[in-house]
C-alpha cells in the first residue's frame, strides 16, 4: 500500500505546479516514503492541466480535471475517493504550504491521531483575510468544541479510514474536523506549520467565502445533531407551537364561558374579536405543519442516497471503469 497520498486541489496554478511536484518528490525520497499525488484541476482556464499531464510522465500522479469550477470542497471530495495512501495529506498548490511539513504530519498520524490540522501561526495574508479568519475560527471552536486555531488551513493530515467517510460540498472543506468528530474520529491534533508568501499567481480569496462558510457551519451543526432524527427537531418545535396555541385558545374560550355562565355578565368580547385568538390558531397550524415536516424528514432519511454529481472532463492514472 502507498504510504502517503498527497491530495492537491488547484485552480489556475500553472506556474507553481512544476516546483511544487519536484519539492514534494524530493521530500518523499529523502524520508523514504512511497507516495502518490492526486491532483484535481478544478476547471482551470490556464495551462494547469497540460502541466499535470507533462509531470505525470515522471512522477506518480493521478490527475482529475473538472469540466468547470466546482470549488475546493468538490475537488477534495473527489480526490479523497481516488486516494490510496495509508496517510492522506491535503495541501494547496500555490506554494504557501511547505511540503517539508509532510514527514512530521505523517508521523503524527502513525502515532494515533485521526486528523492533524496545520496552524499558520505566522501568516503572510492581508488584514482583510486574517481578521475574518480569526473570527470564524473562534466561532467554530465554540460551536464544535474542537480546540483548533486554524480550521481553514489547507495543510492537513488524515488517517485513510477517516477520508473514506468524508462527504464534503459547498464550503464545508473548512469544517472537515467538525465532520470528522461527528463521524466518530475524535483524535484531532494540531501542528504549527510554515506559511509562505505567495510566489505565483493571485489569491482566489473573496469575502463571500466567509458568508458561505458561516452558513455551512450552521448546516453542519444542524446536520450533525439531527441528520438521522429530523423528527426530534421539527417534532419538538411543532409540538411546542401546537401546545402554546391550544393553551391560548383554551384560555380565551374559558374567559367567555366564565363571563356568560359563571359571572352572568352581559359585557364580554367574542372569541373571534380578539387578535390573540388568531395568533393562537396560527400557532396550532404552524405546529401541525412542523410536525409533518419532521415526519416527512424521517421518511426521506430512511430512503436517501447521498450523491454529488461532479463531471470529469479528463483524467490521468485512474483505472477505467
Amino acid at each position: 500500500m502507498v504510504q502517503v497520498s498527497v491530495v492537491i486541489p488547484l485552480y489556475n496554478e500553472e506556474e507553481s505546479l512544476p516546483e511544487l511536484v519536484n519539492w514534494i518528490s524530493r521530500v518523499m525520497i529523502e524520508h523514504g516514503l512511497s507516495y502518490e499525488l492526486v491532483m484535481i484541476d478544478d476547471g482551470s482556464n490556464d495551462g494547469s492541466w497540460e502541466q499535470i499531464q507533462k509531470l505525470s510522465v515522471d512522477f506518480p500522479i493521478k490527475g482529475l480535471k473538472f469540466n468547470r469550477n466546482y470549488g475546493k470542497s468538490a475537488a477534495l471530495n473527489v480526490g479523497f475517493k481516488h486516494c490510496e495512501g495509508d496517510v492522506v495529506i491535503t495541501m494547496d498548490a500555490d506554494l504557501q504550504d511547505s511540503p517539508d511539513e509532510i514527514p512530521e504530519l505523517y508521523a503524527m498520524i502513525k502515532e494515533g491521531y485521526h486528523l492533524v490540522s496545520g496552524w499558520k501561526k505566522t501568516r503572510h495574508d492581508p488584514i482583510s483575510k486574517t481578521i475574518p479568519s480569526k473570527f470564524f475560527n473562534r466561532i467554530t471552536r465554540i460551536l464544535s468544541g474542537i480546540k483548533l486555531h486554524d480550521f481553514n488551513c489547507g495543510l492537513k493530515a488524515y488517517d485513510h479510514k477517516l477520508v473514506k467517510t468524508l462527504e464534503v460540498y459547498g464550503e464545508m472543506h473548512r469544517y472537515i474536523p467538525v465532520i470528522a468528530k461527528r463521524n466518530g474520529f475524535t483524535k484531532i491534533g494540531e501542528k504549527v506549520v510554515e506559511h509562505r508568501a505567495r510566489k505565483y499567481g493571485t489569491t482566489k480569496f473573496g469575502l463571500e467565502r466567509f458568508i458561505n462558510g458561516f452558513l455551512d457551519l450552521i448546516s453542519i451543526s444542524f446536520v450533525s445533531r439531527y441528520k438521522k432524527r429530523p423528527m426530534h427537531f421539527f417534532g419538538t418545535l411543532g409540538t411546542l407551537s401546537f401546545l402554546v396555541g391550544f393553551a391560548f385558545v383554551g384560555w380565551i374560550s374559558w374567559q367567555k364561558i366564565h363571563a356568560i355562565y359563571i359571572s352572568k355578565s352581559n359585557v364580554y368580547r367574542d372569541v373571534v374579536d380578539q387578535p390573540l385568538f388568531f395568533l393562537a390558531i396560527a400557532a396550532i397550524i404552524i405546529g401541525v405543519q412542523l410536525f409533518l415536516v419532521g415526519f416527512l424528514g424521517e421518511m426521506m432519511t430512511m430512503n436517501s442516497q447521498n450523491k454529488n454529481d461532479y463531471i470529469l472532463e479528463d483524467h490521468i492514472g485512474l483505472e477505467k471503469k
